[in-house]
């Protein structure tokens, strides 16, 4: 049987790591990269590209049109360079690598989702994201109907985003990544891997040595997929470290972590929400919802919440870290038929 499925009715959360959202009007399910062409040329109307759903808040009433769910996988090493179908788990491939003998992707470990949603938002964790490796992309443009290749430059990465982030033209098809063929890790940049691992920024580690690390910083903090955890039941950072271009007055003087970047200075938001005075664990409307009780970055479903739940606890959180500090969060994953 053809995995382009018949279109039917699917609650979207059956399909998101935070079980929230409402129905789609049709659902379609593509298992090759012929069928996702297929499907996203045949139809008419809005469509939603679903990966792994761990970047995704679905609206309590759902999406107006046909979400298509790649679920194409598999990849192909050349050389010292990994070509991988969009629709393939993450952190499967990432192992993969990392027992082939490659380096390169480790410091990504534990990152929930597919392959092709990671160019899309520039993913990133510990010191290392997506643009670091990524050479090129294969890429449906539904504005001229053709394939094309378009390159790590074309791509236009900045902090979390490409210039396919908010965009509906663009569709992945695979990824290409040129690896580190030594097997030994990127260079470690981010100060807590470091300590965990007991070496000097910048050193490099056998990659199967700085994945490990990672998973458990990851698990540590909730970061990792759990069904009978609550606090995975979320989309991971909820907000972006912000991005100012002078520190702020309320700020003005405070020891805080501050990183230099692009355009001004990257504050940490997890500092922000804690000192604004939303602890772990801090509940929203009616228990249903809270911050995790491991990292004050995740908004999670306690179990029986609505995404008007979630959206309330996101306001609480953005609009006291803006009183307080003058400084707006700004929400990481996708909002789909909602808003804050």
């Amino acid at each position: 049987m053809s995995r382009l499925d018949t279109p039917t009715q699917r609650t979207l959360a059956e399909h998101t790591t935070l079980r929230l959202g409402g129905p789609a009007r049709a659902f379609v399910v593509a298992g090759t990269t012929d069928e996702l062409l297929a499907a996203v040329r045949s139809i008419e109307g809005p469509v939603l590209l679903l990966g792994g759903g761990s970047n995704l808040v679905v609206g309590d009433d759902g999406f107006p049109g046909t979400v298509v769910k790649i679920a194409t996988g598999g990849w192909r090493i050349d050389g010292d360079e990994v070509e991988v179908a969009a629709g393939q788990n993450w952190d499967e491939f990432v192992a993969a690598t990392v027992e082939a003998g490659f380096g390169g992707l480790e410091c990504l470990s534990g990152i929930p989702g597919s392959v092709g949603a990671t160019p899309i938002q520039n993913v990133g964790a510990y010191g290392c994201e997506v643009a670091d490796l990524l050479t090129s992309i294969e890429c449906y443009d539904r504005r001229t109907g053709e394939v094309r290749t378009m390159t790590a430059d074309e791509l236009g990465f900045g902090y979390r985003t490409s210039v396919l982030k908010g965009e509906s033209w663009g569709i992945v098809l695979s990824v290409r990544f040129a690896l580190r063929p030594d097997g030994l890790s990127a260079p470690i940049r981010y100060a807590e891997l470091a300590r965990t691992l007991g070496v000097e920024q910048g050193a490099r580690v056998p990659a199967a040595q700085a994945r490990e690390a990672v998973l458990k910083l990851r698990q540590g903090k909730g970061m990792v997929l759990d069904a009978s955890d609550h606090d995975t039941w979320s989309a991971g950072s909820f907000f972006t470290n912000p991005i100012v271009a002078e520190i702020p007055p309320a700020l003005a003087g405070v020891e805080m972590p501050r990183y230099p970047a692009d355009g001004g200075v990257k504050l940490s938001a997890a500092w922000l929400i804690e000192r604004a005075g939303f602890g772990k664990g801090h509940p929203g409307p009616g228990g249903r919802v809270s911050l995790s009780t491991k990292h004050t970055l995740a908004l999670t479903n306690r179990g029986s919440a609505s995404t008007a739940d979630l959206l309330a606890l996101a306001r609480e959180v953005r609009d006291g870290v803006h009183a307080r500090f003058g400084v707006t969060l700004r929400p990481e994953p996708l909002l789909i038929n909602c808003a804050l």
